[in-house]
């Protein structure tokens, strides 16, 4: 697969007749969900689970999230959707990318990007990373 960076953490996906629309393509809605799934799937790999983000009263929450959709996927398709941590500030920050391959052609169906804000999970403010989190995601962290 080309990748656009190494070593992603692989989340491979189908689509299933309930995520196909009207259309005949796979709902751009479900590549949301799949990169929600994606990304705490890479998230309890690095050993942070939303029993840990409870635990500490900290998360990585989404402040703002961009979709580029280039090729549709149907029911059926074999799917690798990639995500990696691509960049912080140590601090408060974070950024998360995706890109989905259809296993079949490696064509890249569908990039996308979130930026993180680590927050008090009890008020929903900003709060500084906490030493698990530097620990566990910032030696994952990716080149840009």
């Amino acid at each position: 697969m080309n990748w656009d960076f190494p070593q992603p953490h692989i989340h491979p996906v189908t689509p299933q007749a309930a995520d196909i629309d009207g259309l005949d393509h796979t709902n751009n809605a479900v590549y949301v969900r799949w990169c929600e799934q994606a990304g705490w799937s890479h998230s309890e790999a690095l050993g942070l689970d939303l029993a840990a983000y409870r635990r500490l009263d900290r998360a990585m929450a989404i402040a703002k999230a961009e979709y580029e959709y280039l090729l549709p996927t149907g029911l059926g398709d074999e799917l690798r959707l990639g995500t990696w941590l691509c960049g912080t500030d140590g601090k408060l920050t974070m950024e998360r990318r995706f890109q989905l391959v259809r296993a079949g052609d490696g064509a890249t169906v569908m990039r996308g990007r979130w930026q993180l804000v680590c927050i008090e999970i009890a008020s929903g403010k900003p709060r500084r990373m906490p030493a698990q989190f530097c620990e566990a995601y910032l030696p994952a962290v990716v080149g840009n």
